[in-house]
């Protein structure tokens, strides 16, 4: 039969008996090599390479018994440009569906300035439409969900709380030099506009009208925005993740 060995985080999917080592995976005849490495429990939204005896493949590929597989996780800092990357081809812009246990994260990534569907009420196949028709990477803890097949961007989210998966996503994506904080509504995930203050005065409390002059305000939900104290303290939390994660990708290539 085959022998597997899985690289770096994909092992975290893996029982243990099987992290960091070869062993073999029996297959069913004519089964494909998606099929037998999600069995596995590693989604393929996971995998950027896989060599069969030294040769880069497809998913599609079928094994043959004593072939010798090796799986990869998205390189950060090796051109495998030669090779057979699994992904179609990269998103031309990072827009985000996330599902139901990931609200708080959502939440963030919107704050960070990233388009991000959330709804708690999306089931899955809801999810894996959205992704499909408006080119969504999806974000989940379900491994489920990431093996359909329809599914051709996606992250298995690890880290458990919002801030820690905020730092989490700008590091697997490299997205920290593209961080625009506050520039979409945290309710509608839509743009925010500046908003000439005489438009909106009418609408703000006495305190604000009097001390703010600079407004911006969502044209979905109405409502109207400012640099108050809660502004301040989302600048500081986006600023710790941004932060945290430029050190790790500091960490990583050297």
């Amino acid at each position: 039969m085959p022998s597997f060995r899985f690289y770096e985080e994909l092992n975290d999917f893996l029982a243990p008996s099987r992290r960091y080592r070869d062993f073999d995976l029996p297959c069913t005849d004519g089964a494909s090599l998606k099929h037998v490495i999600e069995a596995a429990g590693v989604p393929h939204t996971e995998i950027e390479l896989i060599l069969i005896n030294g040769v880069s493949v497809g998913f599609a590929a079928r094994l043959q018994p004593g072939d010798r597989v090796s799986v990869y996780p998205k390189f950060e800092s090796l051109d495998i440009g030669p090779l057979l990357r699994l992904r179609p081809q990269p998103l031309r812009v990072t827009r985000f569906v996330a599902d139901a246990h990931l609200g708080g994260l959502a939440r963030l990534l919107r704050m960070a300035g990233f388009d991000t569907l959330y709804d708690n009420h999306f089931d899955d196949a809801e999810i894996a439409r959205l992704a499909a028709g408006e080119g969504r990477i999806v974000l989940s803890r379900d491994r489920a969900l990431l093996k359909r097949r329809s599914i051709t961007h996606g992250c298995y989210v690890h880290a458990l709380k919002p801030q820690a998966q905020l730092v989490e996503i700008l590091v697997r994506l490299d997205l920290t030099a593209r961080v625009q904080p506050l520039s979409l509504c945290l309710e509608c995930n839509a743009p925010l506009q500046p908003v000439a203050k005489t438009q909106i005065i009418d609408t703000l409390p006495p305190n604000i009208r009097a001390g703010k002059h600079s407004f911006s305000t969502c044209h979905v939900c109405q409502r109207v925005f400012w640099e108050g104290s809660h502004w301040q303290h989302m600048q500081q939390r986006l600023a710790f993740a941004v932060a945290a994660a430029s050190a790790k990708n500091q960490q990583t290539t050297t």
